[in-house]
């Protein structure tokens, strides 16, 4: 991938290099890669993971003297995103991994970096450009599967909280929609109230307790991120009365889930939802891509849904997921932490201290990718003209108890 094709003039290269904080000098692009990470919504615990799980990996070997590696961040801005996409053509990227605020708006400038013989991978959160690489389990039905095993929970009725995540991403999007079409199957399930939650804990907290103080009554919470600042809500307005809920895998709220005190207050949880390692996943594909140890044949790639219920939660002994544990001591990490950060069998390089700071792991070197699975393909989405799976809105983990 040589940097000849980029057809920039050697002063405008240079400014756009000086603005991001790079040299214009380089080694050969077949032994260097410029590598770029472009987060766009940052103030929540699992973009924080998600960033430090991919910081980590660019600097565990071979990748440490690979990868010349640089952080953009650029907020909740679209336009933001699109002009720092632009620079970091300018700059000489050879690869280019983000979290996209949307799915067709930056479409015409990934396509530029396309052209430019850029690699552009996205993770978590989709776009459509047909030459992007989408890395997520947003097809993986999370939205379908999470409703429905609340409504079974639920025996088919009672009041709901419905927490969206960050408004305009694919994944909000798709989710919405998909656990809205199982509720509507349900008539006596009630959404007494909703909000944008932003996957962050604090402001989920806050905007359940305004509608608890009104709907005092609620039975579940259906939520993305923002799981257990969610239920500290509830806990704090009604300990001894809990709820059903369907979120994210803070170490917390695992924890809480099997607790059987808690279960006897009416907890019942699952933890599932994307979880902050598929940007990890998505940086070690790419870079397979850019240096040619895997060709792929589609452009959608699917991460696995995380599931996990009370009787699946399993104490880990060390800083790592091995033999089948899943979820850390109160004393290890704070409630937040999401332990989905760490996936043992496609990440084994990270460790508890990689995630939470960014450090490569000390002694380990980056392991080869199984096979990857190929994603259903969702019009608007993740593909353009593209015909979807007839049934993308039903759960396919879940099986439905009968609707009135």
């Amino acid at each position: 991938m040589k940097n000849a094709s980029r057809r920039l003039t050697y002063g405008w290269a240079a400014v756009a290099a000086t603005l991001l904080g790079l040299g214009t000098s380089s080694a050969n692009a077949q032994d260097t890669y410029k590598v770029f990470l472009n987060m766009s919504y940052s103030g929540n615990t699992w973009q924080a993971s998600a960033a430090n799980g991919i910081k980590a990996l660019a600097s565990t070997p071979p990748y440490d003297k690979q990868v010349e590696f640089k952080t953009i961040i650029s907020g909740t801005d679209v336009q933001k995103q699109i002009s720092d996409l632009q620079s970091m053509i300018a700059a000489g990227a050879n690869a280019i991994l983000l979290y996209p605020l949307s799915p067709t708006a930056l479409n015409r400038t990934i396509k530029q970096a396309c052209d430019q013989g850029v690699v552009v991978f996205t993770y978590d959160s989709t776009v459509t450009e047909s030459c992007a690489h989408n890395v997520s389990n947003i097809t993986a039905r999370y939205g379908a599967n999470t409703a429905q095993w609340m409504v079974n929970q639920m025996g088919g009725k009672g009041e709901l909280i419905f927490n969206h995540g960050v408004a305009g991403t694919t994944v909000t999007k798709t989710y919405d929609e998909q656990a809205y079409g199982v509720f509507k199957k349900y008539p006596d399930i009630k959404i007494v109230g909703d909000f944008y939650g932003n996957w962050n804990d604090a402001t989920s907290q806050e905007e359940v307790a305004k509608i608890l103080a009104a709907h005092p009554n609620v039975d579940g919470i259906w939520t993305v991120d923002g799981t257990f600042g969610s239920l500290q809500a509830v806990i704090n307005s009604r300990p001894d009365k809990l709820v059903v809920i369907a979120g994210q895998s803070n170490n917390g709220y695992r924890l809480a889930m099997a607790d059987p005190a808690m279960q006897a207050k009416g907890l019942k949880g699952v933890s599932s939802s994307a979880g902050p390692a598929v940007g990890g996943y998505a940086f070690k594909l790419m870079m397979e891509v850019v240096t040619g140890k895997k060709k792929l044949t589609a452009n959608n790639i699917e991460y696995p849904l995380p599931w996990v219920e009370p009787q699946d939660v399993k104490l880990c002994q060390g800083e790592t997921f091995v033999d089948g544990c899943n979820t850390f001591p109160a004393d290890k990490v704070p409630p937040l932490f999401i332990d989905t950060s760490l996936n043992g069998d496609l990440l084994p390089e990270l460790s508890l201290k990689s995630v939470q700071d960014g450090t490569p792991t000390p002694g380990a070197t980056i392991k080869d990718l199984p096979d990857v699975t190929y994603a259903d393909n969702l019009p608007g989405i993740n593909c353009g003209k593209c015909e979807p799976t007839k049934d993308w809105l039903e759960p396919n983990k879940v099986k439905p108890i009968p609707a009135p």
